[in-house]
């Protein structure tokens, strides 16, 4: 999923952004291949999680509900 998070709530929106950036660099390079595959989702599960924190911290939890789905996709329930 990935993307650049724009809410107006400057805390929020660079924590988004920073977790953005720890998502690019860990897919540059990756591979077509199963182990590929896996640091794909690795990346996206950890950007979700960092969206979601930000959103509890800086949001007043708004924002949570598409990146718990990306969570539950990726089989971790949502959390």
């Amino acid at each position: 999923m990935g993307g650049l998070v724009k809410t107006g709530n400057y805390a929020h929106d660079l924590a988004c952004a920073v977790a953005e950036q720890a998502r690019q660099s860990a897919v540059a390079g990756v591979t077509m291949n199963p182990a590929g595959q896996v640091t794909s989702n690795n990346a996206e599960i950890a950007f979700a999680r960092a969206v979601i924190a930000s959103c509890k911290a800086n949001n007043n939890g708004v924002g949570t509900e598409a990146f718990q789905t990306l969570l539950r996709a990726l089989g971790t329930w949502g959390s």
